[in-house]
């Protein structure tokens, strides 16, 4: 099965999203964070680069839960927009 490629819109959301994860990371090496949540550095670097703009859900929920980042808080944070968030998000 061939994967479509991404938009643009995807694209840019990973780069938000990765730049997002950084700032949360702050002074804690990437190491000792994919550690934390059971993933390589190298995943982690991919995706806060946004080489891997579209991490897997379980990815996320664990990068959430290792830097006490809530869920809801990724997903307002790497909507486009308002419009874009969950109804619940902008409620």
């Amino acid at each position: 099965m061939v994967r479509p490629p991404l938009t643009p819109w995807e694209r840019e959301r990973g780069e938000r999203f990765g730049a997002l994860l950084r700032r949360a990371r702050g002074d804690r090496s990437m190491v000792e964070v994919a550690a934390a949540a059971g993933l390589s550095a190298e995943t982690l670097r991919k995706i806060e680069t946004g080489r891997a703009p579209t991490p897997a859900f379980f990815t996320v929920a664990a990068l959430a839960a290792a830097l006490d980042v809530s869920l809801d808080e990724l997903v307002t944070a790497c909507a486009e927009s308002a419009e874009d968030a969950p109804e619940a998000l902008t409620a």
